[in-house]
């Protein structure tokens, strides 16, 4: 805990990454508070910018995350766990992922 450096606001990037697939299924934020729980609990627990407060994931929707691994990289300013997704998927939109949207291939269109 003592290597994990936060940004101004208190906050962290946290990567959730899917155990089996690899897949990235998530990019959201933590505050210490909110670490803490995760490693404590085994359950993904982040911050919400827009609502000023914490969300243990899947409340609402179910889709619970579980913490299988945690990692924190070489400059501390970003963390990765590896998880065990429950339920439809990650992302609010209903997919499997956030990540699900792709750009168009170097130089085309969506390049310029």
């Amino acid at each position: 805990m003592e290597h994990v450096r936060y940004t101004p606001d208190g906050l962290v990037a946290a990567i959730a990454q899917e155990r089996g697939t690899g897949k990235v299924l998530m990019m959201a934020w933590m505050t210490e508070a909110t670490l803490r729980k995760t490693l404590e609990s085994g359950r993904m627990v982040y911050w919400s910018r827009t609502r000023q407060e914490e969300w243990a994931k899947g409340d609402t929707s179910g889709n619970r995350q579980w913490v299988r691994e945690a990692y924190y990289d070489c400059d501390g300013d970003t963390l990765l766990f590896v998880v065990d997704q429950e339920g439809e998927g990650a992302c609010h939109t209903g997919k499997h992922t956030c990540f699900f949207r792709a750009f168009g291939a170097p130089g085309g269109p969506a390049d310029r």
